[in-house]
């Protein structure tokens, strides 16, 4: 195998007789090789590349032309945001200073409301007070009338005998008969 190797790669150092042949001399041929190779490039690609430039460079001039005119409608827009943004300070400050206004009146009004409620709470404190004492005191006066009722009772029924307890009966119909006399 390796003489058919041999043989092959020869034949390429050996050009034919007085035919067309490759040169394998590298040194030798890549000059002549790259000549003709940019020769071509240039003369085919030139009208290629001229055109493609030129495309490019009017994309690149369009983008420039988009750009600014994107510039200027931001520089519209960011100074309609700054208008705006100095109107809504002004506004915000307006409804600071109201506010502040506003929460002294609500705090004003809060402590007066206030005010008013501890003084109502403090009429019902002194009326519930009168009024349990008045009941206190009822009920005392309840207890001592009923002791000294019973005491009164219990006084009585000690004293008391069949014949006293029948002149005390008598003398009340009498007295309630002269009462009926009176009134008729």
């Amino acid at each position: 195998m390796k003489n058919g190797t041999e043989s092959f790669v020869s034949s390429f150092h050996w050009p034919f007789a007085g035919s067309f042949g490759f040169n394998t001399d590298i040194l030798a041929t890549n000059p002549i090789n790259l000549s003709v190779v940019l020769g071509v490039l240039i003369f085919f690609g030139k009208g290629v590349l001229s055109d493609l430039l030129d495309n490019r460079k009017l994309r690149i001039l369009n983008t420039i032309q988009n750009s600014e005119e994107l510039q200027g409608g931001a520089i519209e827009r960011l100074e309609k945001a700054r208008a705006r943004l100095r109107k809504v300070e002004m506004e915000a400050d307006q409804f600071r200073v109201n506010g502040y206004s506003e929460i002294e009146r609500e705090k004003l009004n809060l402590i007066n409301s206030t005010s008013k409620t501890l003084e109502q709470l403090e009429n019902y404190k002194n009326e519930t007070i009168h009024f349990e004492q008045q009941r206190a005191i009822n009920q005392v006066r309840q207890r001592v009338f009923q002791q000294a009722l019973q005491g009164a009772l219990g006084t009585l029924n000690s004293c008391l005998n069949k014949e006293l307890h029948l002149r005390t009966i008598s003398a009340n119909i009498g007295m309630f008969g002269a009462l009926k006399e009176i009134t008729d």
